[in-house]
């Protein structure tokens, strides 16, 4: 795993987990939703997202986490691993609410300088509708990329933890020797 992409809906966990996977592999970290928003949860013109993307997509090695699903084709393409945690929405909702509350008013780590954590109702009707509009395709195109890409698809914690904890152990195995 050089280049890890990690998917999924709002709240499922993506950053979380590429944190801790950047702790076992020590791959550089990109979170795309920092690179993507200006302060104040402005939005770049289309052109100067794509190359953003493509200027992230030339290093060498990373984990990258985010949907954006304009340049998910591009994203896999690009990656030898992915990573979907395909969570049911409720889950994700609540993480969402939990999040809310507790960064309200105060900027994310993983988030762009100026994007502060907020209340918003479109937001939350985003990640209540986002599995249903998008989960069929993410899993299309993941279908597709099993050909040449390594693709694991969690649908809990406890496999994403599992995962995690494999690697781990592997890691250490292999720094022993």
């Amino acid at each position: 795993m050089k280049r890890v992409l990690v998917l999924g809906c709002c709240g499922a966990g993506k950053s979380t987990f590429s944190k801790k996977l950047h702790s076992i592999l020590k791959l550089p970290l990109i979170h795309l939703d920092s690179h993507y928003h200006k302060p104040n949860w402005k939005e770049p013109k289309k052109d100067e997202w794509e190359n953003i993307v493509h200027n992230l997509l030339q290093k060498q090695s990373w984990i990258m986490d985010g949907n954006f699903s304009e340049t998910m084709d591009v994203r896999i393409k690009s990656a030898d691993t992915v990573i979907y945690l395909d969570y049911p929405t409720l889950k994700c909702f609540w993480r969402v609410i939990i999040r809310i509350f507790k960064y309200n008013g105060r900027v994310r780590s993983d988030m762009a300088p100026g994007c502060k954590e907020q209340f918003d109702l479109e937001f939350l009707h985003f990640v209540l509708t986002f599995n249903s509009k998008n989960r069929k395709e993410t899993l299309k195109r993941l279908e597709s990329a099993k050909e040449n890409k390594k693709v694991y698809i969690f649908k809990s914690d406890k496999e994403a933890d599992l995962f995690l904890l494999k690697n781990r152990n592997c890691r250490t195995s292999l720094t022993k020797h």
